[in-house]
């Protein structure tokens, strides 16, 4: 019996022991989250991946204990944070060489590794650490190279953690904007993409009416139909407006599928546009007010919107 007690007695003692612990634990875990925005605002062009990557640990461990508001706060820090990671300052000498470093690496090595030597020490390091931490290099078009931070980042970091109108969004436009989709004022991708896109947001609109990004998501159906119905100024849907051979081959037939189904606004307006170029001129002027060229004729028809917001929707998972 005495035996049998004495190795009962250590229990409690050990209990004793390991609650400190658990203590400890929470503390830490409270002092980090409380300094996330500190190491988050000390980031600069001097830091190193590394020093991302543990601040995007601590982001995961933290976030799901905020709520909304709090979560896009940081959302917001980690903007800035990754615009001052990736600041570089250049001479125009290492401007043009770090613009050439990309296009003449496959075709010319030796001018490439002699570009790479006149890089900024900064340059060098990014371009040896891209696909870490988020950080990319992207044509930025008209021949010109920048980085940025993946639209995948917010994808990962944050979206597992908000709500899902939130989470959904964000995971969405992360998707669409993996590969551009505009540049240079030309459309990348094809008529059935559009479409898809479209339809995707607003499905999405109709879906999540509470959504924090609703007006985010409006913005981004009225310039998917616009580049559906009317396309890019370097990547017109029309030439002409004449008729249904004045528009490319693509695009009426996605706009066609579109205008048989019944599921949808954007049937309706794929329906306007196909009785738009079946119109004499003389019909148009009778049920559209005269405008000065068939193009508007064709954007009030459809009441569509041309934008000019100052947001871009096209570079990362939200729209900024």
């Amino acid at each position: 019996m005495v035996a049998c007690q004495q190795q009962d007695e250590p229990h409690p003692i050990k209990e004793q022991i390991e609650t400190p612990k658990v203590q400890n634990t929470a503390v830490d875990l409270t002092l980090m989250c409380q300094n996330i925005k500190k190491n988050m605002a000390e980031i600069n062009d001097q830091r190193t991946t590394f020093a991302l990557e543990q601040i995007n640990q601590d982001l995961k461990v933290c976030l799901p204990l905020l709520n909304l508001e709090q979560q896009k706060a940081l959302l917001s820090l980690s903007l800035k944070m990754y615009d001052n990671f990736l600041q570089v300052k250049r001479t125009p000498a290492q401007q043009i060489a770090f613009e050439r470093y990309a296009f003449d690496m496959a075709q010319h090595p030796t001018i490439h590794q002699s570009h790479f030597e006149q890089l900024t020490a900064r340059d060098q390091y990014l371009l040896k650490h891209q696909g870490q931490a988020y950080v990319e290099v992207v044509d930025a078009g008209n021949e010109q190279l920048s980085y940025r931070r993946s639209p995948e980042y917010l994808a990962r970091i944050f979206a597992p953690y908000m709500p899902e109108a939130e989470k959904v969004f964000i995971e969405n436009l992360a998707h669409q904007n993996i590969e551009t989709a505009i540049q240079d004022k030309s459309l990348l991708i094809e008529p059935f993409e559009v479409a898809r896109r479209a339809l995707y947001w607003e499905d999405y609109i109709q879906q999540y009416p509470q959504s924090s990004y609703l007006s985010d998501a409006k913005l981004l159906l009225a310039q998917y139909r616009y580049f559906l119905f009317i396309g890019a100024p370097k990547s017109p849907v029309s030439e002409g407006y004449h008729d249904q051979y004045s528009v490319r081959v693509s695009s009426w037939e996605e706009i066609e599928k579109l205008s048989q189904r019944h599921d949808s606004e954007l049937s309706k307006l794929a329906k306007k546009f196909i009785q738009f170029y079946h119109m004499s001129e003389e019909q148009r002027r009778q049920k559209i007010p005269a405008s000065a060229t068939a193009e508007q004729q064709l954007i009030h028809y459809l009441d569509l919107t041309r934008q000019n917001s100052s947001k871009d929707c096209f570079s990362d998972a939200i729209c900024l």
